[in-house]
């Protein structure tokens, strides 16, 4: 395990080693998740725990129970939600996301995950299992997510993702097969000149059959230069505030 890294938002995270590291996708999630101060949340496959972290950091949510099914992994979460003293606020799971507890059932309002995206076999497989489970379906399939959240989530409450834009179909699917609505997306484009490298989606259980899909969100105003002094307005907006602003969050 490497020594702690200072990420946004003042936290400090351990990660394992030669696991993927803290990037744009996990970011863009904590922001999209809309503020809920008194509501209570769950993260399904936590990794290093650093989306419920900055939630915390953001109070967005008033607690949150992080599940993570490989031990060494759930350790580091662990460790990272004390080394930023959030001990009191997130609580750290080992589990399965396939057979979490039935005493969770129905006691959360937002669940949200940045799951892995290929199914277990396509492309190369990683020979570190903690890099390979978070981009494979190794623990769990886009279905099993979407029918862990709709287990955990109350009537109403919101489940809140990020995901690869080649697999949408799939991930529709999922959703509206585990009776989770999607109500709101994002596809987001490295720049305007670019296909869509990410989507987010936020799906609510019980939800009418209607979607709103916003603005497509650009991150780099010209495809010559890929440094934070090039985001667009939006992506600034994104990272001085750990949100996205009111027109993405509503027609």
């Amino acid at each position: 395990m490497s020594s702690p890294e200072k990420i946004n938002d003042n936290i400090s995270i351990y990660q394992n080693a030669g696991s993927l590291a803290f990037g744009t996708d996990a970011y863009l999630l904590s922001a999209y998740i809309k503020r809920a101060a008194k509501s209570k949340g769950a993260e399904l496959g936590a990794g290093s725990g650093v989306i419920s972290l900055l939630l915390a950091a953001r109070k967005k949510l008033s607690s949150i129970t992080a599940f993570e099914i490989q031990e060494n992994i759930s350790a580091i979460a662990a460790k990272n939600v004390e080394l930023n003293g959030f001990s009191e606020k997130i609580d750290v799971v080992c589990s399965d996301i396939r057979k979490i507890s039935s005493e969770h059932n129905g006691l959360y309002d937002v669940v949200f995950s940045n799951p892995p995206y290929m199914r277990a076999d396509s492309g190369k497989m990683p020979d570190n299992l903690a890099d390979a489970a978070s981009r494979h379906e190794i623990f769990g399939t886009i279905d099993d997510f979407a029918a862990a959240a709709y287990k955990l989530l109350r009537h109403g409450g919101t489940f809140n993702i990020v995901y690869t834009p080649s697999r949408l179909p799939a991930l529709i699917h999922a959703l509206k097969n585990a009776r989770l609505e999607p109500k709101r997306m994002t596809l987001v484009y490295p720049t305007a000149e670019h296909v869509p490298c990410t989507v987010l989606v936020e799906a609510k259980k019980g939800g009418a059959d209607d979607i709103f899909v916003t603005r497509p969100l650009i991150i780099y105003k010209d495809k010559s230069d890929f440094s934070d002094a090039n985001y667009t307005d939006d992506m600034k907006y994104i990272y001085e505030h750990g949100d996205f602003d009111e027109y993405y969050k509503r027609p």
